[in-house]
């Protein structure tokens, strides 16, 4: 059994104004939200439960489990004092059922083939950059597994916000949320802060994808730049 678990609780900051009134996932790109290209994207592939966890604005997302049979919908109270650690937290359970997509639910995936091929390992997706690159990294070791999960790094792939883990890595996240949760200062953490703190239990590779397959969007700029290309 394949689950997608969606992280859609933050706020958005930095698209405001246009998420004052509206969460970031749910902002619309060529008349479809970004979360419907990534949900549309994982139905495509077939995946047979789809968890969104939700916070801010969060009654403005219940629409899709009218429109999408296979979505439930899971609430985190903490998204206001915590990062993304608190939605995996939150939707934790899901991870013991199979293998399992996260994915940051402010992505916009305009093909949704993007996800179909099957996959034989646990893996990030992301994407080259040449050069130094400020954002999210994966270095590697010569048999391609990832080594380290952080921000900075030359000429390496980017993280795009899908990651894609089997069964057994699932259940050590798992396992790692848990024991860690409650330390100091892990309400500060991402998710995948926990995957780099406990590297060396995993076994993970890079799916690589096109710039333009999965497209991260943070800002008003941003979003008008994709928009003037698409629409």
């Amino acid at each position: 059994m394949e689950i997608a678990i969606l992280l859609a609780s933050g706020m958005g900051t930095r698209m405001r104004p246009i998420t004052e009134t509206t969460p970031k996932p749910l902002v619309k790109i060529n008349k479809k939200s970004m979360i419907e290209t990534i949900i549309d994207a994982l139905n495509y592939r077939g995946v047979e439960k789809i968890v969104i966890v939700v916070g801010y604005l969060e009654n403005q997302f219940y629409y899709l489990k009218e429109q999408y049979p296979n979505i439930e919908i899971v609430k985190n109270d903490m998204y206001e004092t915590s990062n993304n650690i608190s939605s995996v937290y939150r939707a934790k359970e899901y991870l013991l059922e199979g293998d399992c997509f996260i994915c940051e639910a402010d992505l916009y995936v305009p093909d949704p083939s993007v996800l179909k091929n099957p996959l034989s390992e646990s893996c990030y997706f992301g994407k080259m950059v040449e050069g130094y690159s400020e954002d999210w990294v994966f270095e590697q070791d010569q048999n391609g597994f990832i080594t380290r999960v952080g921000k900075g790094g030359n000429n390496l792939y980017n993280m795009t916000g899908i990651a894609f883990l089997q069964q057994h890595e699932a259940k050590i996240l798992y396992n790692a949320i848990v024991s860690d949760w409650g330390k100091a200062g892990y309400e500060n953490l991402f998710w995948d802060d926990v995957v780099n703190n406990h590297i060396k239990e995993f076994r993970l590779k890079v799916y690589p994808v096109e710039c333009d397959q999965i497209i991260e969007i943070d800002t008003v700029e941003e979003l008008n730049e994709v928009r003037s290309r698409i629409e």
